[in-house]
């Protein structure tokens, strides 16, 4: 099994600036290089400050500039908010900049708030996603394509410059329903995927329906993989576990604002709400724990034959702390689930 770092941006104060926040980012993006973890991910949003990512792409490109062996993952791009007959080009660039080592995960958009903000209205973005990735198939396999859908319509155009990789980077669903990812893998994707809330027989149904692709699938499915992502971070002390409980508790306030609830958003500020969830049961749902306890909640996993796990630590904690924990991680826990695994000292 293998690790990746989520890279989440969190803007809790609009002093900090913004290139506070990507410097940060960065700086645990090289050391998650340094470590051997396999990827770093990135996310897409906008108009908020939680998950701050307008441009992952970009944000792509410069890690790939800083960095030597790590894959950059976009965990993921929404692509009914871009149009594909220009966003097509511009993967072709990044994945060509950060040298083959882009990763392209892609989803539908999940903060009604955002998209209605952008002028895509929450219950259209199933219909544009599925027009949008085809789109997007055609123009980075074929030349001269056309369209006549419901979305788009246009002549005969050929993306250019054309994809360094037959069919451009490797391509990733982000989807959580069990059929869902059931039929996408059927389709030759690979998927990331999580339970959100921890329901483990929710994580069983996805990692089985999967399975069941992969098995039906026979040699064309063998290279696909599976990524599930959670929030976690290695506390050192049971005070050190309720400080990073009581952040997290603050930043799920903020998140099931605009995921779950009424999308309050004060110039771009999303205001902390009440949570229905108890404490008790998002200290149950995390991965917040020592480096011991950390690896007896992933091995079940491994066992269940997850491909990559993607580590979230970006939820309000300081950037020293956030360091600590991606060595830590590297040292301590992912030698117990990586064969030949790089674990080095940050030391300079």
């Amino acid at each position: 099994m293998k690790f990746s770092v989520q890279l989440s941006a969190d803007y809790p104060e609009k002093s900090y600036g913004g290139d506070s926040v990507y410097a940060d980012m960065l700086e645990q993006a090289v050391l998650a290089d340094q470590l051997g973890f396999d990827c770093v991910s990135l996310t897409e949003h906008h108009l908020i400050n939680i998950l701050m990512m307008p441009a992952p792409l970009q944000f792509a490109v410069k890690i790939a500039a800083h960095t030597k062996r790590v894959k950059i993952m976009t965990s993921v791009v929404v692509l009914p908010l871009h149009d594909m007959r220009t966003y097509a080009g511009e993967v072709v660039v990044a994945d060509i900049l950060t040298d083959g080592r882009l990763m392209l995960g892609v989803g539908r958009g999940a903060f009604a708030y955002e998209m209605g903000r952008l002028g895509v209205p929450i219950d259209e973005t199933r219909e544009r996603f599925d027009e949008s990735l085809e789109v997007l198939q055609a123009l980075l396999q074929d030349e001269e394509v056309s369209w006549d859908g419901k979305y788009y319509k246009f002549d005969p155009i050929t993306i250019m410059p054309r994809p360094i990789r037959p069919g451009g980077p490797k391509l990733m669903m982000a989807v959580m329903n069990p059929e869902g990812i059931y039929h996408c893998t059927k389709r030759g994707f690979h998927i990331q995927t999580t339970p959100l809330a921890g329901n483990r027989q929710l994580l069983l149904d996805q990692v089985g329906a999967f399975n069941h692709a992969k098995d039906e699938m026979q040699d064309a499915g063998k290279d696909l993989t599976i990524s599930l992502s959670r929030v976690g971070f290695i506390a050192r002390s049971d005070s050190d576990r309720a400080e990073k409980l009581d952040l997290a508790e603050h930043y799920y306030s903020k998140f099931d604002n605009v995921f779950t609830g009424p999308g309050i958003v004060d110039s771009g500020m999303i205001r902390p709400l009440p949570r229905k969830q108890s404490r008790d049961e998002l200290a149950e749902n995390l991965l917040i724990c020592t480096p011991t306890e950390m690896i007896d909640k992933l091995s079940p996993y491994a066992e269940l034959g997850i491909d990559r796990v993607m580590l979230s630590v970006n939820f309000g904690v300081a950037q020293a702390e956030t360091l600590d924990c991606i060595q830590c991680f590297a040292e301590e826990v992912m030698p117990h689930f990586e064969t030949g695994s790089l674990v080095a000292s940050a030391a300079g």
